[in-house]
């Protein structure tokens, strides 16, 4: 259950058990820095975890949980010894700065590209292009058609889930997230344009969602109550396909089985335009339509400041915060949030590529950098 006392943006939190020495998070953003062939996470890495250790819970990066899951350039993972062992020196240097972080496990699905395969085409659940692009070692292409999967290619994804959990445990994580977010292979599973099946894993809102909590049954099986939770972005469009008329249905259904788990919590990416005339207007103030249907933990995303990040808190619509881009800029976002200290702006062109560069290299605030805005 949430915490009850929700006086400020920087008071404590217990997340499942584990303390928080304040409710901002940071969420997960790729930043393409595992630049080996390995995908394994670097001293670069150690050193841009370390310097925002400040949140009370940091998100890493969507982090691969198979071969079968990359879609996106140099970005590390978690099913090999060596990618756990780089992640540890990582997870060792949030903790003696007295941080917490979790690892955010991912498969990008149908959102991939051939080249990352030798040419066959990524999974998803049905054959159908979304009309993304994909980062690949040539630059941005266009998806394909993916291969729909068979159930046992979903049975082993699932495993593949667990096994990256065992690895995250071995890695010292205080606990994971399921990526269930943007335009992910869950998201494909749970729209119904993308997701024609006639299986178990199709057809109804039950079906869609069931690959999800089957992941996150796994994912406790592993880590216990308390230390896996689950973000969600019910009115994210993807490519060329936006939220149906099934959408609220279905992720009604997956909130609803949500609250049977025993979860750390669950991460709300809130709409950031306007729905009217959609087939999911219901959800326009998305934080507040899934806050009386979520008995746990709710963690608010996208597009929060100091100002809205406190309201929705004392507000009691959320009990934690999660910024992103703010985070790449201002490795001690949380002071310069606490002391209204003005924001460093962050350099786009460095955002999924390069080295040190727009990565480890901008400044914390001196003293008298007072908020002028």
């Amino acid at each position: 259950m949430p915490d009850t006392d929700r006086q400020t943006l920087f008071s404590p939190f217990s997340l499942g058990g584990l303390e928080l020495k304040n409710r901002v998070v940071m969420a997960s953003m790729t930043r393409g820095r595992a630049c080996n062939d390995g995908l394994i996470p670097t001293p670069l890495h150690v050193e841009y975890y370390r310097q925002r250790a400040s949140a009370g819970l940091i998100m890493s990066e969507a982090t691969w949980v198979s071969r079968e899951s990359i879609g996106f350039i140099n970005v590390p993972g978690l099913f090999t010894a060596g990618q756990a062992e780089g992640w540890r020196a990582v997870t060792e240097a949030v903790h003696v700065e007295g941080g917490r972080i979790y690892s955010q496990l991912a498969h990008s699905g149908a959102g991939s590209h051939p080249d990352f395969f030798k040419g066959e085409p990524p999974l998803g659940p049905s054959a159908i292009n979304p009309g993304l692009k994909s980062f690949t070692p040539e630059g941005f292409k266009d998806t394909v058609t993916p291969r729909a999967m068979t159930v046992e290619q979903v049975k082993a994804t699932i495993a593949d889930y667990a096994a990256a959990a065992r690895n995250a445990r071995a890695a010292g994580f205080d606990g994971v997230e399921l990526h269930s977010a943007t335009t992910y292979l869950l998201p494909e599973f749970l729209n119904s344009a993308l997701n024609v099946r006639r299986d178990e894993y199709g057809g109804s809102p039950e079906n869609r969602a069931r690959i999800v909590v089957e992941i996150l049954e796994a994912l406790i099986g592993v880590w216990g109550p308390g230390r896996v939770g689950i973000k969600i972005s019910p009115t994210m469009a993807m490519g060329g396909f936006g939220p149906t008329d099934e959408t609220v249905a279905t992720y009604d259904h997956l909130v609803e089985r949500l609250n049977d788990l025993a979860l750390s919590h669950l991460q709300i990416v809130r709409v950031p335009n306007d729905l009217t005339g959609t087939p999911i207007h219901a959800l326009q103030d998305t934080i507040s339509y899934y806050r009386p249907r979520y008995a746990g933990t709710l963690i608010a995303n996208c597009g929060f400041d100091k100002a809205s990040a406190t309201s929705v808190i004392e507000s009691g619509q959320a009990d934690l915060v999660s910024f992103g881009s703010s985070f790449i800029g201002n490795p001690d976002l949380v002071r310069r949030l606490r002391e209204d200290l003005s924001l460093n702006p962050s350099s786009r062109e460095t955002y999924y590529q390069g080295a040190a560069e727009g990565y480890v290299d901008y400044p914390v605030a001196a003293a008298h950098d007072l908020f002028l805005i």
